[in-house]
């Protein structure tokens, strides 16, 4: 018998990016840990990646290349082929096509990983001319609300809210999918800290704060110009600071002082004490640290709800310590020491291919030709994503995968929702089976990933699939023959020091402990920006909708199961056991109106569709708000639906991203 140990790095979508430390016994893979001494991972792990063995041998695992033989709206059925007649078969196929942008890559982070992500399929991409994906799916509202007010994704370090004496942790449910930064506000609170939870759901996070502000969903912004009323009442703000540090607050200001807290709080939802209270508090708790997370921002407002919270720290001056400040994502720190040639964009030799917004997915695929639109989608290639359980309005989603003549490649571990629709499904490769390069939008330390065992079974890694599909096509530039230490390599600037990585396992960059005591944000002028900020409402509410909400008077967000993460382990039994079966939860109040018993089938719909789940009323739904916990596989509902078949495809204000959680329904007995 052989043990061995191999360093590697999570690799999926939460802001913890975490060192795992992988025990190798006779070529299996036995046990994953996180690493002890890694600072921000301290040797946790989530219940999920914990249990990554599971699912890497998973019995249902995609170990061959399978080719559809039944059509699109019929149960599905695949053969086996062979790599080469897979290849051979796409490859001509792509060819054949006219306009290449008319060839959709679609993908997202199913890993966060440089080189299995876009490095090799980027370049691929690139030399055929295909279209462009714009990937908004997740974080691109509060993205461009960072970008706006601090000039990039910027914000605290995580280990520094063990310092803080007021934690806001403002939507986020921290202890299931932020849980090392749980960890440090736990230690805060432990030391005399003040933890605030505010969220439309009285998720786990919130039953371990101190108080819980139960704000309706979409109206954060007006809450933080709430605040900002109470700030300029009550000599709450830094003007040093703001005379310093940051433009536009003349007009900022004047739009905070429409917002008294009596309006705050009709807006949100909840009393104008709490508005009073929670300000109070952040201006005389200190240092004060704000940690944001993406629910918020998956509104119409989102991403100046972003903005507004995010200039917050500005005006009190909670910069200027370590622990203050704010964190929704540390992802720009990083940009600098990235190759942004990686994916090599010089292979488009000139041509600017169209762009589609992943978010819309639906509707493009069953868009026609148009002058407008170009020429319509003839072939998707999906790789690192599950669009048809992930993507909103998914009754068009899957009418348009439906099409007989679209053609589908998939990438995949298992059969999803998605690849039950493709026409040909390539196995690849889990994280315990590739080499990969990782960056941390929820830390500031790059890692490396080494493979743990050889690929099962006839599993390839992304970058080899799409290099073989390269020669296939006849692209001989030497820029597909980069193997991937090849292209780890050229992942990043010569600040980042390979060997180091490679015998470590991660390494910090170098970001100063309190970033903007004294100013220095990305902006152009070094000053945060207050400009053109403010409370945008829900496309779907009482106030905008009025008519719509009179049919479909409760609001709807959809926050991710405990065990599962986004689409991701919903197929392992052990973590699918623990979730039980897709529930809505409801308040009491609401499910008494409706007659409704604890445990029964329900619907929610709306004119978009119809979601049936088993009713769970709980203290966890604030009255007027019902909770569809997701994303399950469609295929693992109750009626072969998630609860994106009642969400829809309309766009955010700033980052054209989705707004899943400015969603009206009703729910009935099923």
């Amino acid at each position: 018998m052989t043990t061995r140990t191999v360093f590697g790095a999570c690799p999926h979508d939460c802001p913890d990016t975490c060192a795992l430390q992988v025990t190798v016994e006779d070529e299996r893979v036995i046990k994953v840990q996180g690493r002890a001494e890694h600072p921000n991972t301290h040797g946790a792990l989530c219940t999920k990646v914990s249990r990554y063995p599971e699912r890497t041998y998973h019995a249902e695992r995609l170990l061959h290349p399978l080719k559809r033989v039944s059509k699109k709206t019929e149960a599905p059925q695949f053969v086996q082929v062979t790599w080469a007649e897979a290849l051979a078969d796409i490859a001509a196929k792509l060819k054949a096509i006219p306009d290449p942008q008319a060839i959709q890559p679609y993908s997202y982070a199913g890993t966060m990983g440089l080189i299995q992500g876009e490095a090799m399929a980027g370049r691929l991409w690139n030399a055929l001319g295909a279209a462009r994906l714009d990937r908004t799916i997740c974080a691109s509202a509060g993205g461009a609300g960072l970008a706006a007010t601090y000039g990039h994704k910027l914000g605290m370090h995580t280990r520094h809210f063990a310092g803080a004496k007021l934690i806001v942790i403002w939507g986020s449910n921290s202890i299931t999918s932020n849980l090392h930064f749980w960890t440090y506000a736990n230690q805060a609170k432990r030391e005399g800290a003040k933890l605030i939870c505010i969220d439309p759901r009285k998720t786990e996070t919130a039953d371990k704060c101190h108080q819980h502000i139960a704000v309706l969903p979409g109206t954060d912004g007006a809450l933080a110009l709430g605040l900002m009323h109470e700030l300029i009442q009550n000599d709450g703000l830094d003007q040093d600071y703001i005379d310093h540090h940051v433009d536009g607050w003349d007009e900022l200001r004047a739009k905070a002082l429409a917002w008294p807290p009596e309006r705050a709080a009709e807006v949100c939802g909840i009393t104008a004490d709490e508005v009073r209270g929670l300000a109070r508090d952040y201006a005389t708790i200190k240092p004060a640290a704000i940690r944001m997370n993406y629910g918020l921002q998956r509104v119409r407002g989102g991403g100046n709800a972003v903005r507004l919270i995010a200039l917050l720290p500005c005006l009190t001056g909670a910069w200027r310590h370590e622990s203050g400040g704010a964190l929704l994502s540390a992802s720009g720190w990083n940009a600098p020491f990235k190759n942004a040639n990686l994916e090599r964009p010089d292979l488009l030799a000139g041509r600017n291919p169209r762009m589609v917004n992943m978010s819309t997915i639906g509707d493009a695929l069953l868009a026609p030709a148009s002058p407008e639109f170009g020429p319509r989608i003839e072939a998707l290639v999906v790789y690192n994503s599950n669009p048809v359980a992930v993507a909103p309005e998914s009754p068009k989603v899957v009418k348009g995968f439906q099409r007989e003549d679209l053609f589908t490649v998939v990438l995949e571990h298992f059969m999803t929702d998605t690849a039950d629709l493709a026409d040909y499904v390539l196995p690849a490769t889990t994280q315990l089976e590739h080499l990969d390069v990782h960056t941390s939008y929820g830390h500031t330390d790059v890692l490396m990933n080494q493979p743990a065992i050889a690929p099962l079974g006839e599993a390839k890694t992304n970058t080899q699939i799409f290099r073989e599909l390269a020669a296939a096509m006849g692209l001989t530039d030497p820029a597909f023959s980069d193997s991937d230490e090849e292209l780890a390599a050229q992942a990043f600037t010569a600040d980042i020091d390979m060997a180091l990585l490679r015998e470590q396992g991660w390494q910090p960059l170098p970001i100063p402990e309190a970033p903007f005591a004294q100013g220095g944000f990305r902006t152009p002028n070094g000053r945060a920006q207050a400009g053109g900020a403010d409370f945008v409402p829900n496309y779907e509410s009482v106030q905008t909708s009025p008519e719509l909400a009179a049919r479909y008077p409760l609001a709807m967000i959809s926050p991710p199961a405990r065990n599962f993460l986004n689409s991701s382990f919903v197929n392992v039994k052990s973590l699918r056991d623990i979730e039980s079966e897709p529930i809505i939860e409801m308040h009491a109040d609401d499910a008494a109106a409706r007659q409704l018993a604890d445990g029964t089938r329900v619907a929610a719909f709306n004119d978009r569709g119809r979601y049936v789940a088993t009713l769970k009323v709980s203290k966890r739904a604030r009255p007027g708000v019902v909770n569809g916990l997701g994303v399950w596989w469609r295929k693992l509902g109750v009626q072969g639906t998630n609860v994106n078949e009642v969400t829809h495809q309309r766009l955010t204000d700033m980052g054209n991203a989705p707004a899943f959680y400015d969603c009206l329904v009703q729910v009935e007995a099923a």
